[in-house]
């Protein structure tokens, strides 16, 4: 019997509430990974995606990756949300297996630039395609692979909008894939940890995005804050 291979691992922490998209408010254990093949301009985890980081990054098994989300949960099944960095890029597929048999459920959120069989045993796959803002440019033809991959797991769409390029854009993405539940939410440009968040700069971006889709008449996507920013900052591990 061949043993799983290692997980590269930023942080595992938690119990909090997930701040963002579909299961925004829900108490939730993250499961951090270590590594992308993205490196957007305005990324908030360099700590999880930049290989300078490696040497702070845990080389994990799942049933470590388990045991550790167990203690934070206090034993009691809830959701746990993989993220990154890219967690796709890499085998998740063994910690899903072992948490769904006890209970919990478990979500992922990626650009959707690598497809995966796991992502066909998650309750929920979120898949956020990088705007123009990021300086990424996304692979239409991967990320419909990952959509084909991720059944029959609930499957949506989230953009993070910076300004009206985005905004165009994210409305060109939802055409690509409207049978996809979508969720927009503004970009924080702040990502520096040790830097207070302007609350009041945070609300006016989130009141410019949904003015703008209101007076377009664009009523398909969910509008919603970045719930964690609102709360903590930029503060990590929470």
């Amino acid at each position: 019997m061949t043993r799983d291979r290692p997980l590269r691992i930023a942080e595992i922490f938690g119990p909090t509430i997930q701040g963002e998209g579909a299961l925004i408010g829900e108490p939730t254990v993250f499961v951090r990974a270590g590594g992308c093949d993205y490196r957007c301009v305005w990324c908030d985890s360099m700590h999880a995606v930049d290989s300078a980081h490696r040497h702070a990054w845990a080389s994990m098994e799942a049933a470590q990756i388990m045991d550790e989300v167990r203690h934070l949960s206090g034993g009691q099944p809830l959701t746990v949300s993989i993220s990154g960095g890219n967690p796709a890029i890499q085998d998740f597929g063994p910690v899903i297996e072992m948490g769904r048999a006890e209970g919990y459920r478990f979500a992922c959120e990626t650009q959707g630039s690598v497809p995966q069989d796991w992502f066909a045993r998650l309750d929920t796959l979120v898949l956020s395609p990088k705007p123009p803002s990021s300086g990424e440019t996304v692979d239409w033809e991967r990320f419909a692979d990952c959509v084909r991959a991720g059944a029959p797991a609930k499957t949506v769409m989230k953009i993070v909008i910076f300004d009206n390029a985005d905004y165009a854009w994210a409305q060109e993405a939802a055409a690509r894939h409207p049978d996809l539940p979508l969720y927009l939410q503004p970009g924080n440009p702040e990502v520096d940890p040790d830097v207070a968040v302007s609350l009041e700069a945070t609300t006016a971006r989130l009141r410019w995005l949904v003015d703008k889709a209101t007076a377009d008449r664009w009523f398909a996507p969910r509008i919603l804050p970045q719930l964690h920013v609102l709360l903590w900052g930029n503060l990590r591990g929470v």
